[in-house]
């Protein structure tokens, strides 16, 4: 399992309304190319994104799957990318002063991907999650800052 954390310039409420919507997924998500549909309950646990991976004209659609949702503190998702495999990926929110906390593990479950040696696949994934919270931050950041006069 690999873990990324990056402080991020907003509250918890405030980022959990972007990991809330599920159609910006894609937006700081790296390598989730579209999104096809959204579960309108979503992020409620069981509820689904139903994605694209990659880049055209090779993608691969698929899933991502709610496994535990606590409103402004942590989701647990079961994200799919078959024929690669699927990674279940841990998000926490931790209040620090007015800025937020955001660790995210990862870890291969299923699949060919659970073929390469640990160290390699920890290497890709914590590259990913590196430009994923860079990403996230983008995002949440960008949505809460003041308008310009």
């Amino acid at each position: 399992m690999t873990t990324n954390t990056r402080t991020i310039n907003a509250t918890p409420d405030q980022v959990w309304d972007v990991l809330a919507d599920g159609w910006l997924y894609p937006l700081w998500v790296v390598g989730a190319s579209r999104i096809r549909d959204v579960t309108e309950s979503w992020p409620a646990v069981g509820a689904k994104i139903h994605h694209s991976v990659g880049v055209w004209p090779a993608l691969i659609d698929d899933h991502t799957k709610v496994l535990e949702s606590l409103p402004g503190r942590q989701i647990r998702l079961r994200a799919r990318a078959w024929p690669v495999g699927e990674a279940e990926v841990l998000i926490t929110l931790s209040p620090d002063g007015a800025k937020t906390l955001v660790e995210i593990n990862e870890e291969v479950v299923e699949g060919p991907g659970k073929l390469i040696p640990p160290p390699i696949t920890g290497l890709g994934l914590k590259w990913r999650n590196v430009e994923t919270l860079r990403r996230l931050a983008f995002v949440v950041e960008g949505r809460v800052r003041e308008p310009h006069a």
